[in-house]
């Protein structure tokens, strides 16, 4: 990775310092970091992974090369930060009431935008979590007005998420051209097992529909909670798979509780840097 980066990515991740980790061009490599065990890919059958974390799982499935792809996620970081830089953006958390409607409520966040003079503004649900909880991303006068109002459109908790722009909505369209270009020229593998896409929650169906997508995904909608329902879709009775979360964090196995409590039953969350130090002592 530091051949491929310039840098020492793992000093980043360990000794940090946070505020470098936090900026997108530095935190989406460090998501992709990671080694694989040949024989989880001989009994997995699905892999997924959120938003960058895709790069990982089609690293995993045989799809794309490890160094093809980090390569391809720091020209996607390092596009996405210039596209976060032009406009004063960012993503706001939310976790809604039954009656919260978030199309309505961006609605009126871009109606406020335009009232102060912001031409095009952006403001739209940007990742679906879990039932009653979405991430909504745009112009942060648009994010702020719906903070304030957070209680009129049955908001039961907002919070503003530690990045730098608002992914996966228009407002990164700039970045979309430099991955479309080094997609092109990496070699792309049909998947070895499913692997599910963040766009509409389906599989890749070969290497072609994987460069689309991966491009499309920088500016549409991580459909995180619609793939958890495509991957665990079960007939009544069938025993669910064991699921792994490999990487820092159990964020998307508190997600998966939240979507599918029998499933969640089978989860483990894998640290892939704590079981080398298991290993060493």
């Amino acid at each position: 990775a530091e051949k491929v980066l310039g840098y020492d990515l793992l000093s980043l991740c360990l000794e940090g310092p946070r505020d470098a980790l936090d900026r997108t061009q530095h935190c989406q490599p460090a998501a992709a970091l990671g080694s694989v065990s040949p024989q989880v890919v001989e009994h997995c059958v699905a892999a997924a992974g959120y938003s960058v974390g895709e790069f990982a799982a089609l690293v995993f499935a045989g799809a794309l090369g490890f160094a093809e792809a980090l390569y391809a996620v720091k020209v996607r970081a390092e596009a996405m930060q210039k596209a976060s830089e032009a406009v004063a953006s960012g993503m706001l958390s939310v976790v809604g009431r039954r009656e919260a409607n978030y199309k309505f409520a961006c609605l009126e966040a871009r109606k406020h935008c335009e009232s102060l003079g912001i031409e095009n503004p952006v403001c739209t649900v940007s990742n679906y979590l879990f039932p009653d909880s979405r991430v909504i991303a745009g112009h942060l006068q648009a994010l702020e007005f719906l903070q304030e109002n957070a209680r009129k459109y049955y908001f039961k908790r907002t919070k503003m998420l530690p990045v730098s722009g608002a992914f996966h909505t228009s407002l990164m369209e700039p970045a979309v051209e430099p991955l479309a270009e080094v997609l092109k020229s990496i070699e792309i593998q049909k998947p070895l097992l499913c692997v599910y896409s963040n766009v509409d929650g389906k599989k890749y169906m070969h290497s072609k529909h994987i460069q689309k997508l991966l491009v499309k995904q920088v500016v549409s909608p991580v459909l995180w909670e619609q793939t958890m329902h495509s991957v665990y879709e079960r007939k009544q009775g069938t025993e669910f798979p064991y699921t792994y979360e490999v990487g820092p964090g159990n964020q998307l196995g508190a997600i998966l509780k939240q979507c599918n409590l029998k499933a969640w039953k089978q989860y483990k969350h894998v640290d892939a840097l704590e079981d080398e130090e298991a290993a060493e002592t």
